[in-house]
């Protein structure tokens, strides 16, 4: 049981307490030291300076001291709890629940145990378990705001978003002043899509706790997401200001002054989270995104490969890297890399990963007599690329039903090689195989010498060109086809659009006939459009793709951004001139003017970064000599 306690020992431990509370804990350490000099076995000594220690976060040494005095008295439950913790905290996760579990053996409702346990298993990936120690804690202690906040962050972990916003009402219901509460409330509301209520549950727990780095931090991609830059910067650096090495404050202001096209303003926080967190694999990949938005592949793929090799099942790296492969024309490494688009979904721009009960077929086994399901992914352009492979897969001896978007059904009907098409959801015919569109390159193993790239592999109803003909009447001067947007959620799509007064700036003022192929104008483009009739539009009339590509085969040339309509146009074999970024979408490579996928598009690049200026010179130039 330990020393007997004197009274002189009795006021000599009282004062460690004393400084204890005051957060002194340099000078109630040196009590407690001298109190075991008096007296080396005694158990409260050894118990009050392991909880010191483990609150300076010497847990090293409190799992030293903690363990002597449990020597003393192996029945003392907070002194096991505390050892438990210290345990955690070095993630010595089999130490910490064989000690809670010694603490619960002694004594079944110490709730503070349950908690932590939860806390251990929740460490685990036990999630289920650690729920368990959780309500355990709770129906021992019900107004325990810590195990409520510790449930509602199992629940946030488990996708069950609703629930956990539940567990953090309760916590704070409980604890009305629990800024940690706020901040993971936040952080639920957030997933949800809930901005606005994210972002004032941040704000309280801020009120609440004006040095929560955290919060700011958090608070800030909010502020993102809201399109509030300027308030968004501010606070990842009032993060910083409160705790100079926060890697994620460094890493999210970075996000924001990518997004903000600050590149190199970018790199250096990210660098700056690097120095603090060699291992943070977040940032490594952020970095390479911002390296490679730079024109630094060599660096950018070295940054990805770094994140790889600390989170070798980090989604994000690997989809970015396959991203960068293809864009060099890796084909081989970037076909292999881009299959990771499945392997989470939030990262599946995508939501588009079908969960069918046949094999998915990559090329391996024979598609003889057998009947294959392709379909389509991500955007209606990535879909026009690529249901090219339609015709080489029924070449292999396989019956095709291509499921596409609604509005290219009738479009694609006649499309080579396919025997049935099928809106997306709409029922499905049985088959034996499936494969995703954007797959079919893998497992044909394309390389840049075998795309399938036919002068044109769509037409246009001759009905529907007739009436388009007829509509726009007789041509007197050359007609060129515009688009310069897409109305895309695509979070990349303020680097490949212009705006309308952009654009124009290409055009020559005569000599032309302009029509927008577009069926959707953005509110800021539509005042302008107004103000230039030159420019036929039609909107409505345009009920599907079927439309579009009649009115494109009506004009002698168009010219696009990268959106949907260059792939139609190039499918169709029609003349189209790209306008693309200095760092394009991967599909259009570096360094050429031409594409391997349309032998009928031209491209022209921005010769450094942001540079359209350069690009709408040169389009105006070759118009003008075409003319």
């Amino acid at each position: 049981m330990g020393a007997q306690l004197t009274p002189p020992l009795i006021q000599l431990l009282e004062r460690g307490v004393e400084f204890h509370q005051q957060g002194k804990f340099s000078q109630a350490k040196e009590v407690y030291e001298q109190a075991l000099q008096m007296v080396p076995d005694c158990f409260d000594a050894l118990y009050l300076l392991g909880t010191v220690l483990t609150q300076e976060r010497n847990y090293s040494q409190a799992i030293e001291i903690l363990s002597r005095a449990l020597q003393i008295n192996p029945n003392d439950v907070a002194c096991c709890n505390n050892l438990g913790v210290a345990f955690k905290s070095l993630a010595r996760f089999d130490d910490a629940l064989s000690i809670f579990d010694q603490a619960i053996g002694i004594k079944p409702d110490h709730a503070d145990s349950h908690n932590n346990r939860g806390n251990v298993l929740k460490e685990l990936g036990r999630r289920d378990e650690a729920l368990a120690s959780y309500d355990q804690a709770i129906t021992i202690k019900p107004n325990y705001a810590q195990a409520h906040n510790n449930r509602g962050l199992t629940l946030h972990a488990l996708d069950r978003l609703d629930e956990a916003l539940a567990s953090y009402d309760q916590a704070i219901a409980n604890q009305p002043d629990y800024a940690e509460a706020y901040s993971n409330r936040g952080i639920s509301l957030q997933v949800l899509g809930l901005l606005n209520l994210a972002l004032a549950s941040y704000d309280q727990a801020i009120a609440l706790k004006p040095d929560y780095a955290q919060a700011y931090s958090n608070r800030g991609l909010i502020l993102h997401e809201l399109s509030c830059f300027d308030e968004s910067l501010a606070s990842y650096q009032q993060a910083i200001a409160i705790e100079p090495n926060y890697a994620e404050a460094y890493n999210n202001w970075g996000f924001t002054l990518n997004t903000l096209r600050h590149l190199n303003e970018a790199l250096a926080c990210y660098d700056q989270a690097i120095a603090i967190n060699p291992n943070y694999a977040e940032a490594l990949s952020n970095r390479g995104d911002t390296l490679q938005e730079l024109g630094c592949f060599k660096d950018a793929l070295a940054s990805y490969d770094q994140a790889i090799a600390i989170k070798p099942l980090f989604v994000g790296a690997h989809w970015n890297s396959s991203s960068c492969h293809l864009l060099l024309g890796n084909f081989k490494q970037g076909w292999g890399g881009y299959e990771w688009r499945w392997k989470n979904k939030s990262l599946s721009l995508f939501k588009d990963q079908r969960d069918f009960s046949v094999p998915l077929w990559l090329g391996e086994q024979s598609l003889k007599g057998k009947t294959i399901l392709l379909h389509a992914e991500q955007g209606l352009g990535d879909t026009l690329q690529f249901c090219r492979y339609a015709e080489l897969v029924a070449q292999l001896g396989a019956k095709v039903i291509l499921e596409v978007q609604p509005p290219l059904l009738n479009l694609l009907a006649n499309l080579e090689g396919v025997h049935q098409i099928v809106a997306r959801g709409d029922p499905l015919p049985a088959f034996d195989y499936h494969c995703p569109l954007m797959s079919l390159p893998l497992a044909f193993k394309t390389d840049l010498h075998s795309i399938p790239a036919a002068n044109h592999y769509i037409h246009s109803d001759p009905t529907k060109l007739a009436q388009w003909q007829t509509l726009l009447g007789p041509k007197n001067k050359p007609r060129i086809g515009l688009v310069w947007s897409s109305a895309s959620a695509f979070k990349g799509d303020s680097k490949r659009s212009l705006a309308l007064s952009e654009l124009l700036q290409a055009l020559p003022t005569e000599g032309f006939e302009y029509i927008c192929l577009q069926k959707e104008i953005k509110e800021s483009d539509q005042q302008t459009l107004r103000l230039n009739p030159q420019i036929q539009f039609f909107g409505d009339q345009l009920n599907d793709f079927t439309d579009t590509a009649a009115l494109t085969n009506c004009v002698d040339l168009v010219l696009s951004t990268c959106t949907s309509v260059p792939h139609l146009a190039g499918a169709l074999g029609k003349p189209t001139w790209v306008m693309i970024p200095y760092v394009p979408d991967w599909r259009w490579l570096l360094d050429r003017e031409d594409s391997p996928w349309y032998p009928s598009i031209k491209l022209f690049r921005q010769p450094s970064l942001g540079n359209w200026k350069s690009v709408f010179e040169r389009v105006k130039a070759d118009l003008i000599g075409m003319g």
